[in-house]
């Protein structure tokens, strides 16, 4: 199989714990059997603290800007509406809490292809 794009919502760098709202950057991955870190993607965080905030289209849109060419992305949470609107675009969302480079290998559900 032909390794693909992801984003990891990591403030560590080390596992995915970070809230798809809350995130400052994004990792990018080459996944395949390994997973090889491509790059950093800083951004604005989506979330306002407030738990009762409107959904902010215009700071979402620049989000999934800086996803664009990933086909899926891990997240520690993520709230309803951003992940059918990250849905709708293509990409495929994945809850999980492992270790980066256990994704798909810790049986939480976060398969590699």
């Amino acid at each position: 199989m032909q390794p693909i794009k992801v984003a990891v919502a990591s403030t560590d760098g080390i596992s995915v714990n970070a809230h798809f709202g809350k995130t400052e950057r994004f990792s990018i991955y080459s996944m395949g059997p390994d997973m090889v870190h491509i790059e950093d993607r800083p951004c604005e965080k989506l979330s306002t603290g407030d738990p009762d905030h409107a959904f902010n289209a215009s700071k979402f849109n620049r989000i999934a800007g800086v996803l664009k060419d990933c086909q899926k992305v891990y997240v520690a949470d993520i709230g309803a509406v951003p992940a059918k609107e990250l849905t709708e675009r293509g990409l495929e969302v994945i809850k999980c809490s492992c270790p980066i480079d256990q994704i798909g290998k810790c049986g939480c559900g976060c398969l590699r292809p």
